[in-house]
């Protein structure tokens, strides 16, 4: 399968913002950043379900546009998925725009809790079980959108291994 896209989802704090440009050098392609975590430095954490729109219209704009390059695989830490877990973690609910939304990456990879939670300013959700819960409910999605979707753990070296080794393993699958 020709690799378009390739998204990096699941909770805060688990290397995602770290290996997406890795990955992206790795394949001399694009990186698209994660467009919350800007949000959130210049206007706040406190944020309202149309923030969590905001956010996801903006970054599904620059994902689109940056395939439309055709600089490919662009490599996408985050998407409007994320978002949707996010307005779950903050609200129990999501707004209906986010179960319209269908502009998927081609792989996800959903990045494991197993790294230390991080504080930075930005990262609401480090007790043990919320952490959990965010996992679950980043698994929950892909599965329920029926994605072609990754595990990732382990840490550093290993880490970025496993996420090769996953999209390489994709990219050789038939059509």
């Amino acid at each position: 399968m020709k690799l378009r896209s390739i998204c990096l989802h699941g909770p805060e704090s688990t290397g995602k913002s770290t290996m997406a440009p890795r990955l992206a050098k790795h394949f001399d392609t694009q990186c698209i950043a994660e467009f919350g975590r800007t949000y959130c430095e210049t206007f706040g954490t406190d944020l309202t379900m149309a923030d969590l729109i905001v956010i996801a219209k903006a970054h599904d704009a620059k994902t689109r546009a940056a395939v439309a390059s055709g600089e490919l695989p662009v490599i996408f830490d985050t998407d409007p998925l994320m978002t949707a877990v996010w307005a779950q973690m903050l609200f129990g609910r999501r707004d209906p725009w986010f179960d319209r939304w269908d502009n998927y990456a081609d792989l996800y990879l959903l990045f494991d809790i197993d790294l230390p939670w991080v504080e930075d300013g930005t990262r609401m959700f480090g007790a043990a079980a919320d952490r959990r819960r965010f996992f679950e409910l980043s698994r929950a999605e892909l599965e329920r959108r029926g994605v072609c979707w990754a595990l990732v753990g382990g840490e550093g070296s290993a880490r970025y291994l496993q996420a090769l080794r996953a999209i390489e393993r994709v990219a050789r699958e038939p059509g």
